[in-house]
């Protein structure tokens, strides 16, 4: 009776811990447009609470989120919050015209939601046209009082994040892209925190600072913000060790390169042990297109320029000359993928889950670029990307989150394959501009899933109209990443280098240029969930689809009613 009284008095202590870490954190975002100047000119951009980036958000796993969008812009707007699972509040995941409507200039949305089950670095950006080339920051979540790190704490937290910046607005830059049938416009630099660095002209004084002291440690949350670039980031004379990618911890790896791709965020602890100076941090663009087709002049422009920031030690002299690093090649593939392959997941770990090995869906994807006619076009066609040869179209009278819950037909179709309609030499060339190929059909086509179903993806590259890696975002869950490798995916001798064990947990995987990516998940939360490229440039012409999660058997597994407040179109 005793032992019993004991183990409940236990229970009931850990329950209270529990309950009395978690808060309520709220904020209020205005988004407004507001004249900035970079590089030589000054610009006209959207921004929230008039700050580039936009707030950081610091929260703990548990805690319940409130912001206030108060949409002050002449633009459609919502807000994604990149990589929260939103376990049962997929109406606050924010995609415009999938889990929302958009929220139109004079209007506001509350997105209210819970962090659970996961810790990390994770951020927020707009998701509707190019607006998050400004409309982005950081999300960070850290573990429950009293629940330490899986590795020493550091002294200090820094966010980085890693964007672009165009002089010129970026909602002309879409509409002309739209209007051409062209990708829009490469960007006129990077930025480190909101500042170019001083590589690029009259910006010598915009450049990030972080101040150091020797002896002591620092966790940078590196976060690519970028629109349509994976980066390469590095710190002269300085290894970084990398503890967590995307909000999930992983074993330590220790490098002196982070690649990064749209959308991902890396956590790397930074010691502050070498001699008393200054030393340049650096991002330059890994632009992995490989050679242009026969029939194309040359692979598509990138922006090929270089962001810096300095570390300085305390007590460095402020005549010292900063050391550069020396950045890898921009074609480096070799590094890209030594770097997304050696990371693995800390098995164990907080929050961490084993990969599931009963498979309900399989699933093999292509990925890659296609053409639609387009008769006001330049040449007569626009760039329309594809999956499994669907070009994903998204509806314009109500959400696809709407349309599932309240039963409504018309708004989305449930047909999207498992397979791709041809099989075909996927990486080939030879296949790039094969006319009866790049041709693909716009449709709002969704893939339809049981409550709980576990799920493998086989997700294939392809090489139409060139061959390039493709950061793959999925909403509303985390995936293990089992394999990644160049060619077509071997179905008999690539399942052997499955990583079952300790494979990397991420929301965003880099699909290799010329190859291929296998992920695993569970589909344990109800709802419309969507899965796209997450370079800017292809979102727009349709390298997406959905996943329609069903209703579990539970009212714990049901989705519940739509807010009071939910935009409508």
């Amino acid at each position: 009776m005793l032992r019993l009284l004991f183990l409940l008095t236990c229970a009931l202590a850990l329950l209270a811990s529990s309950v009395a870490s978690a808060a309520i954190v709220e904020h209020s975002f205005y988004v407004k447009n507001r004249t900035v100047r970079r590089l030589c000119s000054e610009q006209v951009v959207t921004a929230v609470n008039g700050s580039l980036p936009g707030p950081t958000l610091r929260v703990r796993e548990g805690d319940t989120l409130i912001v206030h969008v108060f949409n002050k812009s002449p633009y459609d707007m919502s807000i994604h919050w990149h990589g929260v699972f939103q376990l049962l509040s997929a109406w606050a995941d924010g995609p415009s015209m999938v889990t929302q409507c958009p929220i139109t200039p004079g209007g506001k949305y509350t997105y209210k939601f819970k962090l659970l089950q996961q810790e990390g670095t994770l951020w927020w950006h707009a998701h509707f046209s190019l607006l998050r080339a400004t409309v982005y920051g950081a999300l960070i979540i850290r573990p429950r009082s009293g629940h330490p790190y899986p590795f020493p704490k550091p002294n200090k937290e820094v966010p980085i994040l890693l964007g672009e910046w165009w002089n010129a607005n970026v909602a002309d830059i879409e509409r002309q892209a739209a209007a051409t049938g062209a990708l829009p416009n490469i960007s006129d630099a990077y930025t480190i925190n909101g500042l170019p660095g001083d590589l690029y002209n009259c910006s010598r004084n915009r450049m990030y600072k972080l101040k150091v002291q020797k002896g002591k440690t620092y966790l940078l949350r590196i976060i690519n913000a970028a629109l349509d670039n994976q980066l390469f980031f590095k710190i002269a004379n300085h290894k970084m060790t990398v503890v967590a990618v995307d909000a999930g911890y992983t074993v330590p790896y220790v490098t002196d390169v982070v690649v990064t791709g749209p959308g991902q965020t890396v956590d790397v602890l930074l010691a502050a042990d070498q001699e008393v100076g200054s030393y340049f941090m650096a991002a330059n663009a890994y632009a992995s297109a490989g050679p242009a087709p026969p029939a194309f002049p040359a692979p598509p422009p990138f922006d090929n320029t270089t962001t810096r920031g300095i570390v300085v030690y305390e007590g460095a002299p402020t005549s010292a000359t900063p050391i550069m690093p020396l950045l890898p090649e921009f074609n480096d593939t070799p590094t890209a993928h030594k770097f997304f392959t050696s990371i693995t997941g800390l098995a164990g770990g907080p929050h961490w889950v084993p990969v599931p090995r009963q498979i309900d869906e399989h699933m093999f994807v292509t990925v890659g670029l296609g053409l639609s006619i387009c008769p006001t076009c330049l040449n007569g066609t626009r760039f329309s990307a594809s999956m499994n040869n669907f070009s994903f179209a998204r509806p314009s009278s109500l959400s696809m989150l709407q349309a599932f819950f309240f039963n409504v037909s018309g708004i989305y179709t449930p047909d999207f394959p498992d397979t791709p309609p041809v099989i075909f030499d996927y990486t080939n060339i030879i296949n790039a501009v094969n006319p009866s190929l790049l041709i693909t059909p716009k449709s709002t086509s969704v893939k339809v899933l049981k409550y709980n179903a576990t799920v493998e993806m086989v997700l294939q590259n392809t090489a139409l109209l060139g061959v390039e890696n493709h950061p793959m975002h999925l909403h509303g869950f985390n995936f293990h990443v089992l394999a990644q490798g160049f060619g077509n995916y071997d179905p008999v001798n690539d399942p052997k280098k499955f990583n079952l064990i300790n494979p990397v947990s991420r929301n965003t995987i880099n699909v290799p240029m010329g190859g291929w990516g296998v992920i695993r998940f569970t589909a344990n939360n109800p709802g419309v969930w969507f899965i796209h490229c997450h370079l800017e440039a292809h979102l727009p012409t349709g390298l997406a689809t959905a996943l329609v999660v069903e209703n579990g058997p539970t009212p714990e597994s049901t989705l519940p009613p739509p807010p009071v407040d939910l935009p409508q179109c």
